[in-house]
């Protein structure tokens, strides 16, 4: 059975959420590690500045990622309506898919984040 785009927009929204739904447990994870950097001489500990960058990066990388997804629902709006379709543009689904490509990256990091911290407990 082949999937619609419905159906995989649904279920790769799910995926994320779930992923997301990890950021509170890798903050927990995280805070005594950002507590024995506090006590450290370094002004920056590793798990710190690498808290900052990962997130600082997921943002860019998100910005990016939705704006280009804007651009190619806009590349297909003539032959969307040439076509006797309802253009990505005017019905949702390009602010859908805007969406998804802003949060996958932020997704990813908090999966990579909690696989990483799970295996130092």
């Amino acid at each position: 059975m082949r999937k619609t785009g419905k159906n995989r927009r649904a279920q790769e929204a799910a995926s994320i959420g779930a992923d997301l739904m990890l950021a509170p447990m890798v903050a927990m994870m995280r805070l005594p590690l950002m507590a024995m950097d506090a006590g450290s001489s370094q002004p920056w500990g590793t798990e710190s500045a690498r808290a900052v960058t990962e997130k600082s990066a997921a943002i860019a990388e998100g910005a990016f990622a939705a704006q280009m997804s804007f651009l190619q629902s806009a590349s297909r709006f003539w032959p969307e309506l040439l076509s006797g379709r309802t253009p990505s543009l005017l019905n949702g689904v390009a602010a859908e898919r805007s969406m998804s490509a802003a949060l996958k990256p932020a997704s990813r990091a908090v999966k990579a984040n909690f696989r990483r911290l799970s295996s130092k407990a």
